[in-house]
């Protein structure tokens, strides 16, 4: 509208439009334009200055779409919501995974809550809003029911269910809860072929689209060329949806067993993007652990993801890792900025998040690194990495009582788990609570002995209550496993400086460089590692850091930068 005048947009300007009201004053590069959900039939790069243009002559005044040179696109006037006439928001929808009878893999029944939740992404539906599946899953191992998990993450509704064999069938049964009452809405059941199961998340969401919006929707068609783009689902992708729950229990046998069948399925199955998605995130996923190097995981994420055609919308969400990789690996902020502004409009999952921040803590962005987490942990409070990593950021910004009473928020809620237990052991340490910190780190180092990160916590605790011989037994135990694999040491630095030991810690800051460990540049903003701070060689780091920022804001701005950016196109 202009005052009272309908202007009526072409499906293309109104598409680019929206992008840019919904992200005023950021600049959005071409490519989201290209890559935005919902462009049916999708923009070309060749039509977007014309979409522009065409918008700029119907919107006063002209110049509120600006050109940022090289970059893209700006909305630079001021945007509010027209709250009498906004719509209602949708309903929140929590997918619970399916319960199962006897003889049905384990991995099931999270496949198919995660294969709906994506199949109702995917199309963007008008109907419901699908909730992150981490705070949910979280809450249903630990044995919440369908309405304590909705009212917990505020759901409005909750869709639960159980799968039991027959002898050439699978039995569904399907059920919507309203978490407010704990009425139960409906109930379906329905016979599936056995060979037809990893098509149940089509037949789920069509029939929540039938009972949502009383509409006789088809989902297959709804997805437009992602479906026509899919093959038959057949035994690569049981083997896929089995290599996927593997690799996220992030246990260093069980991923490395995920992504030997990853590779499997991309081999058999090379159409199956989704697949090679999953090894980029399992490879940096392994690199954070020190179950990988780094440039193993980059060779191989890499590796996997090159034969995904260029511009194909499914692939974005492997973006973030390969700009972490480009960070961490390469040593090249451009190239890393440029993946990540790619994939800006991908929404909040566990691993993209976790690579934007990952990103923003290494650069020492540190109320970047909190607004994306604060952003992530409001739709998914129940989540462990982003509660725990939340209490890091806190203390790398120096803010020791917030990271102390983050970290006991994160104990809190996940007393067991291996991200709450480390940052909190390293925290309480740093921070004077050195007893607990020593008997958490020991606890941590028997149920997770092939932790490396767990391991430096412990002797770093160990060296603060002034145990000094049992700290350098653990080191020494890290040295020898260093010969026979590889081992991330990235912590260790912190030990030799409790112990006083500054030479020791500068070495293994220099080994973790020359590594390419992900934790590097995070630990340079180390608190613990204050001391160091007039030595040389930690200067030196620093300025190493402060050169990628100013070889970035150069690439920015320089008008060859297109040969900078080749290789990440």
């Amino acid at each position: 509208m202009r005052g009272e005048t309908l202007i009526r947009l072409p499906a293309r300007e109104l598409s680019v439009l929206r992008l840019l009201l919904a992200r005023p004053g950021q600049v959005i590069a071409p490519q989201q334009f290209l890559q935005a959900a919902g462009d049916r039939p999708r923009l070309r790069a060749e039509e977007l200055p014309d979409c522009i243009a065409s918008l700029r002559a119907r919107l006063a005044p002209k110049e509120c779409i600006e050109t940022v040179y090289k970059r893209g696109y700006r909305f630079m006037v001021q945007v509010r919501a027209s709250r009498p006439g906004s719509p209602p928001s949708l309903p929140g929808l929590a997918i619970l995974p399916f319960e199962l009878g006897r003889g049905i893999p384990e991995y099931l029944g999270p496949a198919i809550a995660e294969q709906t939740f994506i199949r109702l992404a995917g199309i963007r539906p008008d109907f419901v809003n699908p909730l992150p599946l981490d705070s949910v899953f979280t809450l249903a191992l630990r044995g919440a029911d369908a309405v304590e998990i909705g009212r917990k993450i505020h759901a409005d509704l909750v869709l639960s269910g159980s799968v039991h064999s027959l002898p050439s069938q699978y039995r569904v049964r399907a059920q919507m809860t309203r978490p407010a009452d704990g009425s139960q809405l409906w109930v379906e059941d329905l016979l599936i072929p056995q060979d037809s199961l990893p098509d149940l998340d089509t037949e789920l969401a069509t029939r929540l689209a039938f009972r949502l919006a009383g509409a006789n929707l088809s989902i297959s068609a709804a997805s437009g060329e992602e479906q026509q783009n899919a093959p038959a689902r057949g035994a690569a992708f049981y083997q896929y949806l089995r290599a996927h729950h593997e690799w996220q229990t992030l246990q260093r046998h069980r991923m490395q067993d995920g992504l030997r069948d990853l590779l499997s399925v991309i081999e058999t199955d090379p159409t199956l993007v989704a697949a090679r998605v999953d090894v980029a995130n399992l490879c940096v996923a392994q690199a954070l652990y020190g179950f990988m190097s780094p440039t193993m995981a980059a060779e191989t994420a890499r590796t996997a993801t090159k034969p995904i055609p260029r511009g194909d919308p499914r692939a974005d969400s492997s973006l973030p890792a390969l700009g972490w990789i480009s960070f961490h690996v390469d040593r090249s902020l451009p190239k890393a900025l440029r993946l990540f502004s790619f994939s800006e409009h991908v929404p909040h999952d566990p691993w993209v998040t976790r690579a934007r921040v990952m990103l923003a803590l290494s650069r020492h962005r540190f109320d970047e690194a909190l607004e994306l987490l604060d952003g992530a942990i409001r739709i998914d409070p129940y989540s462990p990495w982003l509660q725990a990593r939340r209490a890091w950021a806190l203390h790398l910004a120096g803010r020791a009582e917030e990271s102390i009473e983050q970290a006991r928020n994160a104990l809190l809620l996940f007393p067991d788990h291996e991200g709450a237990q480390l940052y909190s052991i390293i925290i309480l340490a740093f921070n004077g609570q050195v007893s607990r910190a020593v008997s958490m780190a020991a606890d941590l180092a028997q149920r997770l002995p092939y932790f490396d990160l767990g391991t430096s916590a412990q002797a770093y605790a160990l060296a603060c209550a002034g145990q000094k011989n049992e700290a350098q037994a653990v080191l020494e135990r890290l040295q020898w496993l260093s010969r026979e694999r590889y081992v991330l040491n990235t912590f260790t630095p912190a030990v030799y400086v409790a112990l006083g030991d500054h030479d020791s810690a500068l070495r293994e800051l220099r080994i973790s460089a020359e590594a390419r460990c992900p934790w590097f540049f995070q630990t340079l903003a180390d608190p613990r590692l204050k001391p160091l701070s007039g030595e040389k060689l930690f200067q030196a780091m620093l300025d190493e850091l402060a050169a990628f920022e100013q070889e970035a804001a150069a690439a920015e701005d320089s008008p060859g930068d297109e040969q900078v950016f080749a290789e990440t196109d």
